[in-house]
């Protein structure tokens, strides 16, 4: 009787359980408080006041996830099934970071594409809602839940150029790939808690550890893997990027490139790592060697900027997934925390690339072409001089992000003896720096386009670019403060010991969901 009374007491929520996801609930009232106010607005006013709302809920975002880093405030809440330390933080403080900038992108595209932007920047603030839970979930119906709140806000987004017979198209190619793939992630959920009796990653892991396992954990860490590699555009479920990247408008391709990605890279670390899966290392490796070279294969073809920096993006994945084939625990914190400074070293360098496409596009996107960029070095020396670093970044030179990504994935592969995937990622190294190079080329080394008008930056698209710069530039040349925070966070990930007895003991009880 005791026990059961305590048991109800833990599962009542607690002020700290409140705090434990402050930015979800912040973000939440303020994408509630632009629907309010997108009616009473006329459509002029729509453009400017709601996205300056938008940002200042990111900002409050940021405000809250900072208040919820308090070492203080680090610990489970909602009976177990979210928890809050440096890695979720991590994640926290990226997604939200990436939302910000969009959303100053998104002032100048908006008014210039004529779309009323209410529901456009309240979707974007649910996304982020559904991606900062999948960070602190460790419960996979949860994760399950804010993967699906994250899936229909982009699905929406990218339709969102609703003129264009392209953006519709690519709204539901996404939409119907997006969930037939999450079916299998589903699938897997239910096989895994039909395997270990939970579908609590804690006590998934400890049960994995404490019983031999079972042809149903191989299928379900399987089905996992679909469902995921699908979210972060991993080879071969790679084939939606492409047509869903050149409908969709600029800014959310920019978003849909970054912000999904590093939320679904974070529940696949958890799954790797955390529950330390059996049998994934085979899938993966097969699935970072196809990525990049597939990725990096099509790419040279792509004479559309938005297709070329689509197969860009499916390469990236592969390098990234090279960080996820480490398979000891003497590996495994270099593994997450190369895989950790590699998002944030992405997120930068190509949501700003996407912020100039967005930009140089003008009005129905017209100007996305590689032709279009002829010259853009003399027409528009500063917007030609951004985009070349992000470039640069993405090649890997060094002073950049995108070269200590890099950097520590192929080292951590070569301490973990991957000689071959090491191979296989620096051949596709150079042959990315081909199609980047030949961008830079076209805008520096060929005459100016007449008829292609270049507009004046924004002050906001200026701030977002400058921003994004900056964090490029920090990350390739003060990468140590970052990296370090990733090792931290990569050291709370690893498997502790079982949370309490009673936990523990339910692992001897499948029919029992001790994770709900």
């Amino acid at each position: 009787m005791t026990i059961a009374l305590l048991a109800e007491l833990q599962a009542i929520p607690q002020g700290v359980d409140y705090v434990r996801i402050l930015p979800e609930l912040v973000l939440s009232l303020f994408g509630i408080v632009i629907m309010f106010l997108d009616p009473l607005l006329d459509e002029e006013k729509t453009q400017k006041t709601l996205g300056l709302v938008a940002l200042f809920g990111t900002f409050s975002a940021l405000a809250a996830t900072w208040y919820m880093s308090l070492p203080e405030n680090y610990g489970l809440a909602f009976s177990n099934n979210v928890r809050v330390d440096a890695f979720s933080v991590f994640f926290h403080f990226l997604v939200i970071a990436i939302a910000a900038i969009v959303i100053l992108t998104s002032f100048e595209y908006m008014k210039v594409q004529r779309i009323r932007a209410g529901e456009y920047y309240a979707l974007i603030l649910f996304s982020v809602v559904g991606m900062g839970l999948m960070s602190s979930a460790v419960e996979l119906v949860l994760i399950f839940i804010s993967l699906e709140i994250s899936s229909i806000s982009t699905y929406i987004l990218a339709g969102f150029r609703r003129q264009e017979a392209s953006s519709s198209e690519s709204s539901l190619k996404y939409f119907l790939l997006g969930s037939f793939a999450t079916a299998f992630f589903l699938y897997g959920v239910a096989l895994i808690f039909g395997a270990t009796g939970s579908t609590n990653i804690d006590l998934i892991s400890h049960a994995l550890q404490a019983r031999p396992v079972g042809l149903l954990v191989y299928v379900a860490v399987a089905l996992m893997l679909v469902g995921l590699g699908f979210k972060v555009a991993a080879a071969p479920l790679h084939v939606w990027t492409p047509d869903v990247y050149e409908g969709a408008p600029a800014p959310v391709v920019g978003f849909m490139s970054t912000a999904p990605k590093a939320a679904a890279f974070a529940v696949l670390l958890r799954i790797v790592f955390a529950v330390n899966a059996p049998g994934r290392f085979w899938p993966i490796w097969v699935a970072a060697a196809l990525s990049m070279t597939l990725g990096n294969i099509g790419a040279l073809v792509q004479n559309n900027v938005k297709r070329l920096l689509a197969y860009s993006s499916i390469a990236h994945a592969g390098y990234l997934l090279v960080a996820f084939a480490m398979t000891t625990s003497d590996n495994s914190v270099a593994g997450i925390s190369a895989a950790m400074f590699y998002t944030a070293a992405y997120a930068a360098m190509n949501v700003g690339a996407f912020a100039v496409v967005s930009h140089f596009a003008s009005a129905g996107e017209r100007y996305v072409t590689l032709e279009d960029y002829e010259g853009l070095g003399r027409s528009s020396p500063l917007l030609a001089a951004t985009l070349t670093i992000f470039l640069l970044s993405l090649i890997g030179i060094p002073m950049t992000g995108g070269f200590f990504a890099k950097f520590y994935v192929f080292s951590a592969a070569l301490k973990a003896n991957l000689m071959w995937l090491t191979l296989i990622g620096l051949v596709n190294s150079a042959i990315g720096a081909y199609y980047y190079l030949r961008i830079i080329v076209v805008m520096y080394m060929r005459e100016a386009r007449k008829e292609v008008p270049v507009a004046p930056v924004p002050i906001g698209l200026g701030f977002a670019l400058g921003l994004s710069v900056l964090a490029t530039i920090y990350l390739g040349v003060l990468p140590n403060r970052v990296l370090q925070y990733a090792q931290h966070s990569a050291q709370a990930l690893l498997p502790q010991a079982p949370p309490n007895p009673a936990s523990a003991a339910q692992l001897n009880s499948p029919g029992v969901n001790a994770g709900r």
